[in-house]
């Protein structure tokens, strides 16, 4: 099997620490390895199956001869992944720099393959959410046309980073032993204001629009517009940030332009790649963060008929945002390329 030269973008936190694991989980066909990251971190030495790496600073001479560069996200993907195509690399980037590019097509590798083979040197990974989100939406979408999706997301505080889980476990502690927490990361970093996690939910992830959405309800909308190619799809969404530590879950409320039987529903999810059915009531089994934290699997329960409207059910998902939602979506969409001799 042929062998491919990677670089990590970002390779020493928690989605590049993630893209490390898969690598060698899954056994993704390397030759070289690149590891790169921000001068603060240059000069760390990462061990890897049974080899030492030394992290380097990235600039823009750094893809010379790289085929894969994987961003695992952040503001360094807008300055870097020009250098990184001009290099003849294929960039599958992480952050939301190049989503809603019309010319940059926005995957997730179970739902809408097809588009990879329209890149021009980037793809893009969508959010997290909105990962999740459409791998329980499309099985659903294959069988009727949806009308309107209304989503209420409960993210982990993963998703701020390894600075908002150590802060979640900080406010823990200080609470625990009769001390006030601090609170320096959630909802945002750069804003003012901020709010303990601990024993707390905070209905704001990202910063607010002008429609007074947050940017990561619109990412939500937009995006799963874009991976469907549905611009009619009308979806409304609520993100918050709970006290968990990894996996998201999401309550997805979806209305049909025609009737779709419950059955039908539970047999094309059960049957759709990358999802697990846990759906059984009766023995109070449904999907939470517990079991799908370190899963690749996103796993949808609670299914039941909207007894508020016609042609609409309910469902609850849950999926691990740093695999699914990011590290290994991207790495998927390197695997189908390499399987469809597109790199």
């Amino acid at each position: 099997m042929k062998k491919y030269r990677v670089a990590i973008l970002g390779a020493t936190g928690a989605v590049g620490q993630e893209f490390l694991n898969l690598i060698e989980e899954r056994k993704f066909p390397f030759s070289e390895l690149r590891l790169l990251a921000s001068s603060r971190s240059a000069g760390r030495k990462i061990a890897f199956m049974g080899k030492e790496y030394t992290v380097e600073e990235t600039t823009a001479d750094s893809f010379a001869g790289i085929d894969i560069a994987l961003f695992a996200g952040g503001s360094a993907s807008k300055d870097f992944a020009p250098h990184a195509v001009k290099a003849g690399a294929v960039v599958i980037d992480n952050s939301s720099a190049f989503r809603m590019d019309p010319e940059v097509p926005l995957v997730v590798p179970e739902v809408n393959p097809e588009a990879i083979k329209r890149h021009k040197g980037i793809i893009a990974n969508p959010n997290c959410s909105t990962i999740i989100m459409v791998l329980g939406l499309k099985p659903l979408y294959d069988l009727a046309k949806i009308r309107r999706v209304v989503v209420s997301t409960y993210q982990a505080v993963s998703g701020a980073g390894k600075e908002g889980m150590a802060e979640l476990e900080a406010q823990v502690a200080a609470l625990s032993s009769g001390k006030d927490p601090e609170a320096n990361i959630l909802p945002v970093g750069s804003l003012p204001k901020h709010y303990q996690i601990a024993f707390n939910l905070i209905p704001q992830i990202d910063v607010f629009m002008d429609n007074l959405y947050t940017k990561e309800e619109m990412k939500m909308i937009d995006e799963t517009k874009k991976i469907m190619e549905d611009d009619s799809l009308r979806i409304t969404a609520t993100t918050v940030r709970v006290p968990v530590y990894r996996s998201h879950a999401e309550s997805v409320n979806v209305e049909f332009a025609e009737e779709v039987s419950l059955d039908g529903a539970r047999a094309a999810i059960a049957a759709f790649p990358g999802v697990v059915l846990r759906d059984n009531p009766s023995a109070q089994e449904y999907p939470m963060p517990l079991f799908t934290s370190g899963k690749t699997e996103v796993e949808v329960g609670r299914l039941r008929r909207d007894e508020s409207a016609d042609h609409a059910l309910n469902f609850w998902i849950c999926g691990d945002q740093i695999r699914k939602g990011a590290a290994l979506n991207a790495l998927q969409i390197a695997e189908y390329m390499i399987a469809h001799e597109l790199v």
